[in-house]
């Protein structure tokens, strides 16, 4: 297993312990620190691993942080619609 999978397991793991600890900003805070955390992540993945262990841990990420990619999408829809 390479270093950048083990550090993707990490993160998962404290994704998990995050959203079952509770918070009164509905985890917000905790989602952008695991964004930022996430996206160095990603590109480390995919430059260690190529592209399908990148789109891999990508698709993982976005069930995991599933409400900011629907806000995002939403946003966009709407900035589409706009246009």
């Amino acid at each position: 297993m390479t270093l950048s999978l083990t550090l993707t397991a990490l993160w998962a793991l404290a994704a998990n312990v995050l959203a079952i600890i509770p918070s009164r900003d509905n985890h917000w805070r905790r989602a952008y620190i695991l964004i930022c955390l996430g996206i160095p992540l990603l590109g480390y993945v995919t430059y260690e691993n190529g592209p399908w262990w990148g789109l891999a841990v990508l698709l993982a990420g976005m069930s995991v942080l599933r409400w900011p990619v629907i806000y995002l999408s939403r946003w966009l829809r709407g900035l589409l619609r706009k246009g």
